[in-house]
């Protein structure tokens, strides 16, 4: 159990939904919900059905035949609302974890990327409502945060609509809220697998957009763990974000490779230089816990309770902002390294 292990949250007995499950995120989610609790139903949500046959193959080698029998799996795209309706029927809990992600994708294709990120946000909160979930968590990034490119842009605007959700559930009484964390260690897409793939076919040396840029980090084992507290803690409207470790893109290199060297490529363009989680304009709404913080809803019509010192929050000052610059947790290239072998774990 790790940093972020939830300490009781109870799902024995409920249905949960995961959007995009047979992503990196969905797939270790459903395998940590299959071995410490003991859910009626797991429902997989994706429009590949070619992943999801794999991941029905990986999931009967790794399960015995009774928790497998938990799995269903419903092909469909968030961006159709009949069927996000259909297959959200009797479910307790959904995790949205799907979306497009590829930031120069999301340039060439905007309106692709606006009706899978922004409209399918929408649905996913339009067919919760419709069929009473009780809670929603959506997966956002560091990207939304004040953001330079489309992909951001239509992540804050995901962001906006579930928040802005639990306002609309009335009676019914479904919570939203959103987690927003930076790049996942050795996550499909990332850069620490380009690196890899560069090593093993001889490079000496690995591209580097700016030597100054830095960048935070989080296993894939400690992504899923938050999510899972987030359910224990979310009273709606939240926006959840871990305390993590931020690295330097030059000691990332060293730490892939001591000797390989540096290759200055230039920043891309809609690229950031450091990750912000938080902005100073958030600071006001912004609460710290002991692993994290909690940015919370400026406007809240449907009667939450805010955070106080009982709960353990604090606010923070107006000053403040989170930045992978101005962390004060750093991860060394031994960090890394461990990063990576509990992923190899696996």
């Amino acid at each position: 159990m790790g940093r972020f292990s939830p300490k009781s949250l109870d799902l024995d007995g409920k249905v949960i939904l995961v959007t995009g499950g047979t992503g990196s995120f969905g797939r270790r989610f459903i395998e940590t919900v299959l071995r410490r609790y003991a859910p009626r139903k797991v429902i997989v949500y994706s429009r590949d059905e070619l992943k999801q046959s794999d991941m029905q193959i990986e999931l009967r080698e790794q399960f015995d035949e009774k928790t497998y029998a938990k799995m269903r799996f419903f092909l469909g795209d968030v961006r159709d609302r009949e069927r996000l309706t259909l297959a959200l029927r009797g479910v307790d809990i959904v995790i949205h974890a799907a979306a497009l992600k590829q930031v120069p994708a999301a340039e060439y294709n905007p309106s692709e990327c606006i009706h899978t990120n922004v409209l399918g946000a929408e649905n996913v909160v339009w067919a919760s409502l419709s069929n009473g979930v009780k809670q929603v968590v959506a997966l956002s990034t560091d990207k939304a945060c004040n953001p330079t490119n489309l992909y951001g842009a239509t992540k804050l605007a995901s962001d906006k609509t579930f928040v802005a959700a639990n306002n609309l559930s009335g009676d019914i009484g479904t919570r939203f809220c959103v987690v927003r964390y930076g790049n996942v260690v050795g996550s499909r897409g990332s850069v620490v697998p380009l690196y890899r793939r560069m090593l093993d076919n001889g490079a000496t040396e690995l591209p580097v957009t700016d030597p100054r840029m830095t960048r935070f980090w989080i296993t894939l084992n400690e992504g899923v763990d938050f999510v899972l507290s987030s359910l224990t803690m979310m009273r709606g409207g939240e926006i959840f974000v871990p305390k993590i470790p931020s690295m330097s893109m030059p000691d990332l290199v060293k730490a892939m490779s001591p000797t390989a060297g540096i290759k200055v490529v230039g920043i891309r363009p809609g690229e950031k230089l450091h990750e912000i989680m938080i902005s100073a304009d958030d600071a006001r709404a912004t609460v710290e816990f002991e692993d994290r913080y909690a940015i919370e809803p400026n406007f809240a019509e449907f009667g939450r309770k805010p955070y106080s010192a009982a709960d353990g929050a604090k606010p923070v000052g107006e000053d403040f902002s989170y930045s992978s610059d101005n962390n004060h947790d750093w991860l060394s290239p031994e960090g890394l390294l461990a990063m990576l072998e509990e992923k190899a774990a696996r």
